[in-house]
């Protein structure tokens, strides 16, 4: 049995983890900012789920004090997964959107796995994983915020995955890139949308194998290739 701890699980793929995961035996920490989400997931896995109510954009030091009430409660941690996020869609350069969406996609997942990785370096071994966004690959005029904030999770996440392995311990990082998931985070004009069943167990089977990069579902690598191969003129012109 893992002791795993999701921010950010009142519902869309993080409520789904935690009922995947519940499911299989696991005991889930379960965290978010609507208290009634929680409380009705924790009645669908009444022993196998611990949940508190957090709010991602809450100060570092306030953020660790909650987070170790809760693994405490859990007895221990070996899986970490950072599922908060935020976006919208704009027109105009809009400064309360972009405030928002750093503040939860930049500082509150810095806070967290700061944290995980604390914990998890003390310990000795452990696994982290963000739920980051195909969007991290390029830019994108209508949430150019979103795009940036999941491209610092990505990147940070390759850094995190280097000082890993130098260190020579079983501290594993995974980075989860969703295209479109049936969501109420998937906005303006989409395709490929996937159920949200589906992308959770693709998910979990991708943390199982610890692997380092993970699209979801599988066919967005060809898009993330193809973002990479795109000159930038070209892609400035049609985006």
């Amino acid at each position: 049995m893992q002791k795993i701890l999701i921010i950010g699980a009142t519902s869309g793929i993080g409520r789904e983890l935690s009922r995947l995961y519940a499911a299989a035996g696991h005991l889930v920490g379960a965290t978010g900012r609507r208290q009634e989400m929680l409380d009705s997931l924790q009645g669908e896995y009444p022993n196998q789920i611990i949940t508190a109510c957090y709010d991602a954009t809450i100060p570092h030091h306030q953020a660790t004090a909650q987070l170790e009430a809760l693994v405490r409660k859990l007895g221990g941690l070996d899986l970490l997964i950072y599922n908060a996020g935020w976006g919208d869609l704009a027109e105009k350069l809009d400064w309360a959107i972009d405030k928002e969406t750093v503040d939860v996609n930049v500082n509150g997942f810095l806070a967290a796995i700061h944290f995980g990785w604390q914990y998890f370096v003390e310990q000795g071994h452990g696994h982290l994983a963000t739920i980051s966004s195909i969007a991290g690959n390029r830019g994108n005029r209508y949430s150019p915020a979103y795009s940036a904030s999941k491209a610092f999770q990505s990147i940070y996440f390759e850094g995190l995955y280097i000082k890993a392995r130098k260190m020579k311990i079983p501290l594993y990082v995974t980075d989860i890139q969703p295209g479109f998931v049936d969501t109420k985070m998937a906005k303006g004009p989409r395709f490929w949308v996937a159920p949200v069943d589906k992308a959770a167990r693709q998910i979990v089977r991708a943390i199982k194998k610890k692997r380092r990069r993970a699209y979801i579902t599988r066919r967005w690598w060809v898009v993330a290739k193809i973002f990479k191969w795109i000159p930038a003129w070209i892609y400035h012109r049609v985006g």
